[in-house]
């Protein structure tokens, strides 16, 4: 039996089973056997009868002498009872709602018992205990001598596994047990010089292990060894990476130390020390003649975007264009006129250059030249512009990955937000200059550069030429995922927010003070300030919900419907929208927004409103409330905005509440943020004080992992990693274990060559998590 073969092949699997093995993403061999239990009852050691003690987990091994059934008289519940008898006494196993064990458990039978020791009357039983027949064989070499076969519920350590409804632990055990027999053996991948270093056991051994353990000291080796195998490829892949992008060859862009810093003089607040540093760590990235792969994080408000938007000007000043990416329409508008504030500031004689900003969305494109002047222009026009090099800013959202966008000398892109967009997206931009570079090479034309700029001239060497790459994040990263998930990426951090910021005011809003919350709106906005009104997507109960352990096991893959997902998102605002502007603020002006809406449409209070309509209409004061999804969730800046409440809010992360109390706080006035929660649970109460608590979102995101654990912080959507490799991801021991292992062999043998098992595992590997 090979690990690919599907379970729907193999005969004695029912339909009803195999739909329930599906709704888990269980659908070939090595899905099963890579379905690992997460933990371990005891029922190896079996007692006699005459053992037993009242609330004792125990197996029995006895004779089943009789069998009734009957239904108890006031629910009408079906019960059977067994008397079971073994040398030393007898027992009876009593059984609530299983009609159907009456013709499993038959007297003259010899059965294993595992269960929980009850008393009723001074009466002890076994309450819905386990049962399993022993069939017994002849021992090899010594016929006069009676073994039982292995059993796989009783009378050993009994593995429990993450369920679904129909789909129980000891179900999973009667598939697996004899899958393992009969499956081919798993090639072993790992080096020889690594399993003998860390003590690992052979692949084959682990997997038998993990399943049916005979020690549960050897359950902790095997595990440790699935976690550090995953970890081990993901950090192999980053440093291979690496060192394939090292290989590359990029536009060499030189910094103008002296012109930038009377650029950067010009702007209307003074760079912190941490912005500085990343800014410096930028420019000097850009300046190799290798490709940049850097992340930019920082707290909300903390000034990436004017980082970025200064390595943009100086690519410019060097004669290449910038694409500038973001992941919605609002946020890419934003960063448009953020851009224009910069650049509209810095006089022609100090860059050296008119500055040409675009914008390039769904809803159409616009240039700024600067001095106020902006016009809207159609798309064909905006694309050969941005074919010819005559515009050194493009910002957009995906409509700059289009087939039909063109840049004549890209040297830099920077993707706000980054893994909101895929792998394959990010890399299409890669590729479309090293298309353009291939074609221009072709034609060999000579592009003029801006006036008062030359291009370096070893910029020019290469025919084909990848862009520099600048990710931006506000998301904080933990320590342990900056070395793992995000490894192959040099990170910036700037880690303090500009001078005068007012500490924003945290409060958690039993419902019992909601109208005192919303009394507060009222009076912040009659005093000219604004509110945002955030609400959770409502989720369905779905079987992921009635998985038993559910917060300590999350599946493999899961079954998110992005369609259904928008669609609770909009109906959730909606509701919200009409609960505030019909019953309690009925005169003010209370808008939405949500992702669903088109970009552009009519105004904000007409007609078929768009989100760019909404949120200039918000920032022109024109709206006093906004409830939104969590489309506001980055790059919004309203300084006018003082309240954020957040319906709901142990639906979302830390750092995603950590994000949404950044909209406010941009002003001169003290901002509040309300935490609404309707949960009582320690785990909610735990992560609220957290926000509280925390003094940065750095923080808060190492409280985060911790709470939640890498499978909900990161959702396993994003990683594609297994169970084990997730919980993995909080052992900084096991990291940094992993991590000097993959770095050794990838600096000795980059291709894998001496390594062709190990080679063949990480190709499939990078398939499983980057399916794109």
């Amino acid at each position: 039996m090979k690990l690919e073969t599907e379970l729907r092949n193999i005969s004695g699997i029912a339909p009803k089973f195999l739909r329930h093995l599906d709704r888990m993403g269980i659908k070939t061999v090595r899905n099963l056997v890579f379905h690992f239990p997460f933990r371990y009852e005891d029922f190896s050691q079996i007692y006699k009868i005459e053992e037993l003690e009242p609330g004792q987990q125990a197996t029995v091994q006895g004779v089943v002498q009789e069998v009734s059934a009957r239904r108890s008289w006031q629910r009408r519940m079906a019960i059977v009872e067994a008397l079971i008898q073994d040398e030393s006494a007898s027992i009876r196993a009593v059984w609530f709602n299983q009609p159907f064990v009456k013709n499993a458990v038959r007297p003259g039978r010899l059965m294993n018992f595992a269960g929980k020791v009850s008393v009723s009357e001074g009466e002890i039983y076994l309450s819905n205990p386990t049962y399993e027949p022993i069939n017994l064989r002849r021992k090899v070499g010594a016929p006069t001598q009676w073994a039982s076969e292995e059993t796989a519920h009783t009378g050993r350590l009994v593995p429990i596994y993450p369920e679904t409804r129909g789909l129980t632990s000891k179900g999973l055990r009667y598939l697996i047990q004899p899958i393992l027999k009969n499956m081919e053996p798993l090639e072993e991948w790992m080096p020889e010089e690594i399993l003998e270093k860390e003590d690992f056991p052979e692949i084959n051994k682990a997997i038998r292990t993990i399943h049916f353990p005979e020690y549960i000291e050897d359950t902790a080796t095997a595990k440790k060894r699935f976690a550090f195998e995953d970890l081990f490829l993901l950090q192999l892949l980053n440093f291979q990476q690496k060192l394939a992008l090292a290989r590359e060859k990029a536009p060499s862009i030189a910094t103008d130390i002296e012109t930038l810093k009377k650029i950067i003089a010009t702007l209307p607040f003074k760079l912190t020390v941490s912005q500085k540093k990343s800014l410096w760590e930028i420019l000097q990235d850009i300046q190799k003649p290798s490709p940049m792969n850097r992340l930019l994080q920082g707290d909300v408000g903390s000034g990436k975007t004017v980082i970025a938007a200064l390595a943009a000007i100086s690519a410019a000043m060097n004669g290449f264009q910038t694409a500038f990416m973001a992941p919605t329409e609002v946020l890419a508008h934003q960063h448009f006129e953020t851009l224009k504030k910069i650049t509209s500031r810095i006089p022609e004689e100090i860059s050296g250059i008119h500055i040409k900003i675009g914008f390039l969305a769904s809803g159409g494109a616009r240039f700024f030249m600067g001095a106020g002047l902006e016009s809207e222009v159609k798309k064909k026009s905006f694309l050969e512009s941005a074919a010819r090099g005559e515009v050194q800013i493009t910002i957009g959202t995906h409509a700059l990955i289009q087939q039909s966008v063109n840049f004549a000398k890209l040297g830099l892109v920077i993707v706000d937000e980054q893994h909101r967009f895929g792998v394959k997206q990010r890399a299409e931009l890669v590729r479309r200059q090293t298309q353009t570079d291939a074609e221009r090479t072709r034609n060999n034309p000579r592009l003029s550069l801006p006036a008062g700029r030359q291009a370096r001239n070893d910029s020019r060497k290469s025919a084909s030429t990848i862009p520099h790459f600048l990710s931006m994040s506000a998301t904080p990263i933990p320590r342990t995922l900056m070395l793992t998930i995000f490894g192959d990426l040099d990170i910036s951090t700037i880690d303090e927010l500009p001078s005068g910021r007012k500490k924003i005011i945290t409060t958690i809003v039993p419902p019992e003070k909601r109208p005192d919350a919303y009394a507060f709106i009222r009076k912040e906005i009659r005093e000219g300030r604004q509110a945002f009104v955030i609400c959770p997507r409502i989720e369905p109960q779905t079987d992921a919900d009635l998985t038993q352990n559910h917060a300590e096991n999350f599946p493999r893959k899961s079954a998110y419907d992005p369609r259904k997902s928008a669609l609770l998102e909009v109906k959730s605002v909606k509701e919200e929208f009409d609960k505030l502007s019909e019953r309690v603020f009925p005169d003010l002006k209370v808008a939405m927004l949500h992702g669903q809406m088109p970009a552009r449409g009519g105004s904000a209070f007409g007609g078929k409103p768009g989100k760019e309509s909404v949120m200039k209409a918000f920032q022109n004061k024109e709206i006093d409330i906004l409830v939104s999804t969590s489309v506001i969730e980055v790059g919004v800046d309203v300084p006018n905005a003082t309240v954020m409440m957040i319906e709901g809010s142990e639906r979302f992360g830390l750092a995603q509440l950590y994000q949404f109390r950044g909209r406010v706080g941009r002003g001169e006035h003290q901002s509040h943020c309300f935490l609404f929660t309707d949960s009582e649970s320690k785990q909610t109460q735990e992560r609220m004080k957290a926000v509280l608590e925390a003094k940065n979102g750095f923080e808060l995101a190492e409280k985060d992992l911790e709470i939640r654990g890498p499978g909900q912080f990161l959702g396993t959507e994003q990683t594609g990693l297994p169970d084990l490799a997730m919980r993995g991801l909080q052992n900084v021991e096991l990291i940094k274990t992993s991590r000097a292992a993959a770095e050794k062999i990838a600096a000795r043998d980059r291709s894998l060559a001496a390594y062709p098992l190990l080679k063949k595992k990480l190709r499939e590997f990078k398939l499983a998590i980057h399916p794109e």
